[in-house]
């Protein structure tokens, strides 16, 4: 990402240097040009974001994403070829600094679920506002996750609701020995992940300051080997199974 230095008038070498954000480099994989031709009008027009590369597929993406450098991939989830799912998880086991986000109908797309497993960012649904997709695009940028607390709920409901799902009780007991190792505080802040609750109302219910909650999460994504919230959310739900 570029970094650009915007000098003010009437001062001195090394003075009065205001640093721009980073450009955010941003990738489109959808199967339907219009969809794509649209996102790339929305969101290139933005401030801070350069539309990099467009793929028609998921097999196209793990060509054309890692060459444009791109730093944040929209990425529809039923596509010919190579679904999205199967190419998030591909980009993201040989480039795991990249952030995906899923583009999905949230209420008949289950895969989106395994997306997040594989460590996509979070998801939009297809009609979202304008003014949010940007504000989405920006917050994974910079390394947050793009879900609300009520729509984390709405996914690990989603996760959770089929016991029987193969592998469900190998992953119960990984789970299980994975939170072994956090503290008792700690396993306090991963239930509040898990309920969907933001670091202002874990903090609430804990009687701590926002920022040592933000400690503990950080703790919790090293700790649990997971990059979001939304699988540190998902791995308590899991272990209750």
């Amino acid at each position: 990402m570029d970094t650009v230095g915007l000098v003010t008038g009437g001062t001195s070498a090394g003075e009065g240097i205001a640093t721009a954000p980073p450009q955010i480099s941003l990738a489109v994989v959808d199967d339907d040009p219009m969809v794509r031709a649209a996102l790339g009008m929305m969101l290139g027009g933005a401030s801070g974001i350069s539309v990099v590369a467009e793929a028609g597929d998921g097999e196209e993406a793990l060509t054309v994403v890692p060459r444009s450098g791109a730093d944040v991939v929209l990425m529809d989830i039923r596509m010919p070829v190579r679904d999205g799912l199967s190419a998030t998880e591909t980009l993201l086991a040989q480039h795991p600094g990249l952030r995906i986000i899923v583009l999905t109908t949230f209420d008949t797309d289950d895969m989106v679920l395994r997306a997040l497993r594989a460590g996509a960012a979070g998801f939009l649904l297809k009609d979202t506002p304008p003014a949010r997709l940007v504000e989405a695009v920006r917050t994974v940028a910079s390394g947050q996750p793009m879900l609300s607390p009520s729509v984390t709920a709405q996914l690990i409901a989603a996760v959770t609701r089929d016991d029987a799902e193969p592998g469900a009780g190998e992953r119960a007991r990984a789970a299980r020995a994975a939170l072994a190792g956090l503290t008792e505080r700690e396993r306090d802040v991963a239930e509040g992940v898990a309920r969907g609750q933001s670091n202002a109302e874990i903090a609430a219910d804990l009687f701590m300051g926002v920022p040592t909650v933000k400690t503990h999460v950080g703790r919790l994504f090293t700790k649990l080997s997971v990059e979001n919230r939304v699988q540190v959310a998902i791995l308590v739900h899991d272990a209750q199974a």
